[in-house]
């Protein structure tokens, strides 16, 4: 009993540090806890060399990180689908994992899949230091139960070929994952910043993805393959105490190109908004605001919440000029953060396909 009441207190904490349930009259936290202020953790600075495959792995002394992966996918019938796999880790103090029930960590999974139709969503929950959950740089692999991410490239680059699992009620995938082209590093060089005032974090790309493999809801299953994006991330404050939330987009162009970019709302100025555009040889040039026109253009209510699921998206520089339309407008992640999050499909100068994150509503 004292070892569940340690576990359900460490849980209870940690969902605390993530989800910044501000009682009334608090100082500001930013969406999520993510404005906490953190100096007893590593600070983010630019320069970072990144070393792979050592990267692939946690990173001690931050606070925040994951593992992120969605997938565009479509059957042989034409009909399209998108799943979600994220895997948080979350540090109650700056500490290095140790074993036992003493490690001063939280883990949290997320996985969702989605049809024009249907949206199912699950969250798993796990002390560190007991095996529960984990995340290992060589050979790769991430898990959370049954939940894994692994590479099936042992002695390679271990994004080369991957595989990745999950299950929840109404829904589980298994799906390998190919790519031959670089990772991409965001931002400058791999420091990519979310605020005016400094706050960052370290993050990369592998949007080159190929998957296949099988998808079932609701109990009939497909056989369905696309295009993937993996997203690394770490930090120790990402946000400003005043910003929300955020709409991040992934974008597959038919041309070949990839496209990444997000706004964070902020509640006492305008958003912070920059993105990549990624040629089709992995070449990657970072985006400021002004090369930026991004528009809510059309609102569904979702949850009780008025949701932008409709957006107009202009690159003049790039002779991009698309809207993006939600696969499934209702693709509510009811979990213990909530936010909205799901496929798109683009039309307009450029076709292609995508995905959509949005927090803070």
């Amino acid at each position: 009993m004292k070892i569940e009441r340690l576990y359900r207190c460490c849980l209870a904490l940690a969902a605390l540090l993530l989800s910044g349930c501000d009682q009334p009259g608090e100082a500001p936290q930013g969406f999520a806890g993510l404005g906490n202020q953190a100096a007893t953790f590593s600070p983010v600075v630019p320069g970072r060399a990144f070393s792979f495959p050592a990267d692939h792995g946690a990173h001690d002394g931050f606070r925040i990180e994951w593992w992120y992966l969605t997938a565009d996918l479509s059957d042989a019938q034409g009909r399209h689908f998108g799943v979600q796999w994220t895997l948080f880790r979350s540090a109650l103090r700056a500490a290095p994992e140790q074993p036992g029930w003493s490690a001063p960590l939280v883990w949290l999974g997320h996985a969702a899949a989605t049809s024009a139709t249907r949206h199912y969503a699950a969250e798993r929950h796990a002390r560190g230091g007991v095996g529960q959950a984990g995340v290992i740089a060589q050979p790769f692999q991430a898990w959370i139960d049954d939940w894994q991410l692994r590479s099936l490239a042992p002695g390679q680059d271990p994004l080369a070929r991957m595989q990745v699992q999950a299950s929840g009620k109404g829904f589980a995938y298994q799906l390998q994952l190919t790519s031959s082209r670089p990772l991409v590093l965001q931002g400058e060089g791999g420091y990519s910043r979310k605020s005016d005032q400094g706050q960052a974090s370290y993050y990369y790309s592998q949007p080159f993805f190929q998957a296949s493999g099988q998808l079932q809801i609701d109990g009939q299953d497909y056989q369905v393959s696309g295009p993937a994006w993996l997203d690394r991330e770490w930090s120790s404050q990402p946000l400003a105490a005043g910003q929300t939330g955020w709409d991040w987009f992934s974008l597959h162009l038919d041309s070949g190109e990839r496209l990444m970019l997000f706004r964070v709302r902020d509640s006492t100025q305008g958003p912070y908004i920059t993105g990549t555009w990624i040629d089709a040889q992995g070449q990657a040039r970072s985006l400021n605001r002004e090369q930026i026109q991004l528009t809510p253009l059309a609102y569904s209510e979702v949850a009780g919440r008025r949701i932008p699921t409709r957006w107009g998206l202009k690159i003049p520089d790039k002779g991009l000029d698309i809207t993006t339309r939600a696969l499934n407008p209702q693709a509510w992640m009811n979990l213990s953060i909530p936010y909205w999050e799901g496929p798109v499909t683009l039309g307009g100068s450029h076709t292609g396909s995508g995905y959509l994150e949005m927090t803070g509503y």
